[in-house]
Order: structure tokens, then sequence, then C-alpha cells
């Protein structure tokens, strides 16, 4: 059965808004929790970034469901060897819950550390080098062994985890393309996008599966992860300013990864009309639209869907999604 979550977007809300909203997703059905792993929101209006290992610790605490960031970037701000410790550490305090969301990174939360922004291809290929570093960590410090790497973009002398859960946490990578899902499939655990249409999404699953099977796994006991945004709200007009005010980056038809101020993000989105969310995400007041883009990914084979409600009417939302669109998604 696919599980469905809630994506806690640190870009908005307060981190202590955050652990609290979480618990509500909890007791209206919802199932585990992606954070994001930011340094600044995309636009001023959003307001909020905080440290997303102290938010997960505090909703894993608060929690019972599965935590993971949505996604950390083991290749600028954090070098992997003091990723996997955050990660390990994390799977340690609550086991079986945790698992490792990795991306290749967006400017706006990675140039603070002042290095040079690489293109996609370069940022792709770190990230790959980085989870191979993270993995052998993981394998090593369980075996009781250092682990010493010296690659193209990274070094690390000897050294080991000394805090390790007895099983290492899942590493997903998040891709939108098919030849990182392929990569993925054969040196990750597991799968996240952001979804799309039918047929972009089908592709990089089967892509996905391609490269799991080239490495003799088994997709279909690997997660494929949707996060998926959204704007519903009591009413149509609502919905829409919320799309419009406060996630307007949902509706540029570009890539945003090579932007690095939320005031340049700012100046682009007035721009922003709200026909330009259509086919972006879905923006309705009514439920049964939430629900249908819902089981359009339980159908394509989803294993975990988290849902980001892009307005400040939280608990509205996981009241409403839990009474009418939870219980009606066809498993």
């Amino acid at each position: 059965m696919a599980t469905i979550g809630y994506a806690a977007a640190l870009e908005q809300l307060h981190p202590r808004d955050a652990v609290g909203l979480a618990q509500t997703a909890e007791r209206h059905g919802l199932t585990g929790v992606m954070a994001t792993d930011v340094m600044q929101p995309w636009v001023p209006a959003q307001g909020q970034a905080s440290f997303v290992w102290n938010v997960l610790t505090a909703v894993a605490e608060r929690t019972q469901g599965d935590i993971g960031p949505g996604v950390a970037v083991p290749t600028f701000r954090w070098h992997p060897a003091v990723l996997a410790q955050a990660s390990a550490t994390l799977a340690a305090m609550y086991p079986g819950r945790h698992w490792l969301g990795v991306g290749s990174g967006e400017a706006i939360n990675e140039h603070a550390v002042g290095r040079y922004w690489p293109e996609a291809p370069e940022r792709i290929n770190r990230m790959f080098e980085a989870i191979d570093i993270i993995t052998k960590v993981f394998s090593n410090s369980l075996a009781g062994k250092d682990y010493k790497h010296s690659g193209e973009f990274f070094r690390m002398e000897s050294t080991r985890l000394w805090t390790m859960p007895e099983t290492p946490p899942e590493i997903l990578v998040a891709t939108a393309g098919p030849v990182t899902a392929r990569r993925a499939g054969r040196l990750a655990n597991g799968l996240i996008t952001m979804g799309g249409p039918s047929e972009k999404v089908a592709r990089l699953f089967d892509r996905f599966a391609v490269g799991a099977r080239d490495a003799g796994k088994d997709p279909a006991m690997m997660p494929k992860v949707i996060r998926l945004h959204l704007s519903w709200a009591r009413t149509q007009g609502e919905a829409m300013r919320n799309a419009v005010t406060e996630w307007p980056n949902g509706a540029m038809k570009f890539s945003k990864a090579d932007l690095r101020s939320p005031f340049e993000v700012a100046q682009i989105a007035k721009l922003i009309r709200p026909e330009d969310f259509s086919g972006a995400m879905v923006v309705s007041a009514d439920p049964a639209d939430h629900l249908r883009e819902i089981q359009r990914y339980v159908d394509l084979g989803a294993s975990r869907i988290y849902l980001h409600n892009v307005g400040r009417n939280q608990d509205e939302f996981l009241r409403v999604f839990g009474s009418d669109v939870l219980p009606k998604v066809v498993h």
C-alpha cells in the first residue's frame, strides 16, 4: 500500500509550527514527515528557513511515522561525512523510521558557503560520488572499520561513525531526469520526484527500475516517492491567492537551480499569473480534484506521497484531507 505523509515546508513554517503540524497530520491519518532542508526561502513572503535536523528530531520525538529531509545536498553545505553522521545519529535514535533524501542542490541554499556553482552535470556527478562515500561510511562503520576516500570531488581521511543504527538509513535520490533516475536505481535505495505529467513520472519510475535491475536489485521493493505541491482552501479564489502569493516558484516553468536570492525570485514572481499554475500543480477548493491527483500517482506506482499545501491554512487542510480525501484513496 502507498502511504501518504505530510511535507513540512520549512521555507514557510516556524520550526515550532512545523513540529505541531506534524503531530496534527498524524492525528488526521497522514503517515510520516518529509521536511525541506533549506538555507533560505524561495521568496521573502515565505519567511522561514530553519535547520532541518533540529526539526526532524523534534518531529520524531512527538510522532510515530517515518522522517527524512526532502532533500539534503551532500556536496556543498554538507560534506558527505557530516551528512552521514547526522543521518546515522537520527536513525540510531529512532530505529526503522529515518530515510535520507539527497539531491544535487540549488544555488539559493548552497551558494551560502561561497563556492563556485557548477553546471547541472557536475552537480549530479558530485551527488553520486557523495552517495558512494555515505554508503561506504555506513557499511564500514557497521563493520567496525575506518574508511577513507580520494575522488574527483571529495577527499576524506580515514574515519568511521561511532554512533550507528543496526540498519543504515535508506538513501533516496531526488531527480526529474530519466538518466539520473536510472543511476539512482543502481546506486541508491529509492527515488524522489516532484511529479508531473503521467508519462513523465512513468518514465522516471521505469528508468529507476531498469537501473535497479542492472544492479541485481528488485525495484518493487524500493521506495518511489512523490512530493506533491497543491493549493487547497475553502474557496477557489483563496486557493489561487495562496498559490500566487505563497508559492509562486511552483509556477515558474524553468529550472530554478541557479537562482541565488529570495529577492531575485520575488522579482521574477511578479510575472506569475494564475493561469501559469495550470499543469504545474492542482489549485482547487474541491477536495475531489486533489483526490484525483493523489490517486493518479498511486496508480502510477508511487509507494509514498508527501502532501504540501502551499497556503497558511495548514490545520484546516489537514482536517479536511484527513476526512474527505485520504479515506477515498484506492491502494
